[in-house]
């Protein structure tokens, strides 16, 4: 089972990713955008807990309908240097209010986990070559956020510090 950093310890990861030609396992699946669109009343009978893994190229405000059937969002980094799930995680916190995981899967690396969390991701799939345990002190190397973000909505001098 592979692991991920989740609400920042490194966890067992139990969401399974399939491939869309291929018959989902049971239990709790990560699909593509596609497959939901291809086979979205199937995947909502199938009764069993369900996330989507979405290109940088959605546009949010197309799926809001939709966010209350996914426990799990997973949003692509194709290259660490396209930023576009940024914006995407912190619209589906702020102006749609999901309170799911968001998951950050793709070209996810150590430097950039603080500033997703801010973002409102609060899961990671870190890249297979890169250490999960490194990773984690990620979190640790700020200890205050001056401006407001999905993580902390006031900012610094309106927090009485």
């Amino acid at each position: 089972m592979a692991r991920i950093i989740k609400n920042r310890q490194i966890i067992e990861d139990h969401w399974q990713t399939t491939a869309d030609d291929v018959e989902l396992p049971t239990g709790s699946v990560l699909i593509s955008w596609a497959r939901w669109n291809r086979e979205r009343a199937a995947l909502l009978a199938r009764d069993e807990p369900l996330g989507v893994q979405l290109p940088n190229t959605t546009n949010i405000a197309d799926l809001t309908a939709d966010l209350p059937h996914w426990q799990v969002v997973a949003l692509e980094f194709p290259k660490f240097a396209d930023g576009r799930a940024y914006s995407q995680a912190r619209l589906l916190r702020e102006r749609y209010g999901y309170q799911g995981e968001i998951r950050a899967v793709g070209d996810v690396l150590r430097d950039q986990l603080a500033f997703m969390a801010r973002s409102g991701f609060d899961a990671f799939a870190v890249r297979a070559d890169r250490s999960l345990e490194d990773a984690l002190a990620a979190f640790s190397e700020f200890s205050e956020s001056y401006q407001p973000a999905a993580d902390q909505p006031l900012p610094l001098y309106r927090r009485g510090r």
